[in-house]
């Protein structure tokens, strides 16, 4: 058994949890993506939306379909006992109730118990819940839920503010404004100091 073995341990998520029933079907989704446009009375017989449907077929299934990836980790060796915090992770997802995108940024942190968590994967973790139709709630606590079932920490905190478009584009055409979701798992529920150490670095009032 290789050093490397032994020092660090990946695996596969399990991407069934977060991805689609059924294989994408591009050209079913292409061919209804026409029909979808021509029933709000586009014509797709200009240069600008002949291949328009194609184009959105192929964004929808790449804005749905996660990046597969290996959930490092490695022991914690030195015994860090103080939080380690992802910032301003970008956050792409798709509202399930209209199937239009909202965007923000994620912060993600987690209190090490055994084992340490190669630092890209937790913007890794918050794709992998967030390509899919999401509520902001949903994915805030899958992302920690994920984190603490998987990487067995001492605690997890998440939050995300985005700005929703079905918010902000239609119905109450409230531009500018955002929502902010947070989960707090172990320490940084139980523990006020702890809490109000990680709500600090977000910028979340405790």
């Amino acid at each position: 058994m290789t050093t490397s073995s032994l020092s660090r341990t990946a695996h596969r998520p399990d991407l069934r949890v977060v991805s689609a029933a059924r294989p994408v079907d591009l050209e079913a989704a292409e061919e209804a993506a026409a029909s979808f446009l021509e029933a709000l009375g586009m014509s797709l017989a200009s240069d600008h939306l002949r291949d328009t449907p194609g184009r959105m077929a192929r964004a929808w299934a790449e804005m749905m379909t996660p990046r597969p990836f290996d959930l490092t980790t490695f022991p914690n060796d030195e015994g860090y006992d103080e939080l380690v915090v992802a910032r301003d992770i970008p956050v792409r997802s798709l509202c399930e109730h209209h199937l239009l995108p909202f965007t923000g940024r994620a912060w993600v942190a987690y209190l090490p118990g055994e084992r340490i968590l190669g630092l890209s994967k937790l913007a890794r973790v918050v794709e992998l819940f967030a390509c899919r139709p999401q509520t902001q709630e949903r994915l805030t606590k899958q992302v920690a839920d994920w984190l603490q079932a998987q990487l067995q920490p001492l605690a997890v905190g998440v939050v995300i503010a985005a700005e929703h478009s079905c918010m902000t584009l239609r119905g109450a055409n409230a531009v500018g404004s955002s929502t902010v979701t947070s989960t707090l798992l172990g320490r940084l529920r139980d523990d006020a100091r702890s809490r109000a150490e990680f709500l600090a670095i977000t910028g979340v009032a405790s």
